[in-house]
């Protein structure tokens, strides 16, 4: 059957939020060893493990996980958006969830400072926010695409951040037809509702689409449960999870045309 839609993640698919998260770690990091002798590397792995721990142990973490919004998100994340009261808990928690997370990662380090925990905790906000990185094929491949295909961004998160993320790169929404963000469905990827409300959108049956995405335990997974086939893009070199089988696997943006005609022969 022809394919007539393709479904795209966002974060580390078509931008490059690693690399941005990364760079506002080590632009923090570096700042807080202008007051203490540290290592920017040893702090940085000390506040990411006190951060996953203060985030698994939020009341609203269930949620959070299910909707698919990571910790380094509330990092940075302000939450002022999406219906649900979870929401609300997430927006008058990140305040304090940062300063804490920074506090304790220096502490780890056998730094007591709370006034500096507060001010990095603020810089890695302006710092992550000030990174919007996109690939730099991104617009290329996008190019190539729209007007053959129907395009749908189908990304899980927070609404408000996912589409400040979006506004961070001038015209990139633009390409697609349709923007699904998992905070705004209410359900995220891999359940099988995301991907159905995806599919009527387009106005398309599962055979019909492709999902290209970087996650194989939510934009494989998912697009496998509903029938949909799938492109896994691995540029890490990665290992498959050998329950969570991609119909292809690719290592850059590049590699979809070639791919989509094999799939359509």
């Amino acid at each position: 059957m022809a394919i007539k839609a393709i479904l795209f993640d966002l974060d580390d698919t078509l931008l490059w939020d690693e690399r941005s998260v990364k760079e506002a770690f080590w632009a923090t990091c570096t700042e807080a060893a202008k007051y203490y002798k540290l290592d920017a590397e040893r702090l940085e792995a000390a506040v990411c493990q006190e951060a996953r721990a203060l985030y698994e142990a939020f009341e609203a973490f269930p949620f959070a996980k299910m909707i698919g919004i990571n910790p380094f998100e509330g990092l940075w994340g302000q939450f002022t958006e999406g219906k649900q009261e979870e929401f609300r808990q997430l927006q008058a928690f990140v305040p304090t969830y940062r300063k804490e997370a920074w506090t304790r990662g220096l502490r780890s380090l056998g730094i007591e400072d709370e006034e500096l925990g507060y001010k990095l905790g603020e810089m890695f906000v302006a710092e992550r926010r000030s990174r919007p990185i996109v690939y730099e094929e991104t617009f290329e491949v996008l190019d190539q695409l729209k007007g053959t295909y129907k395009l749908l961004l189908l990304t899980n998160g927070s609404p408000d951040l996912q589409k400040e993320k979006l506004a961070g790169v001038p015209n990139l929404a633009a390409y697609f037809d349709h923007i699904v963000i998992s905070g705004d469905f209410g359900r995220g990827k891999p359940a099988a509702e995301i991907f159905e409300h995806a599919m009527s959108l387009l106005g398309i049956t599962a055979e019909e689409g492709v999902m290209i995405g970087d996650k194989l335990t939510t934009d494989i997974q998912g697009s496998n449960a509903v029938g949909m086939r799938n492109m896994w893009i691995n540029r890490h070199g990665l290992t498959p999870e050998d329950d969570i089988v991609p119909t292809c696997v690719i290592t850059s943006l590049r590699d979809i045309q070639a791919r989509m005609k094999s799939l359509e022969d």
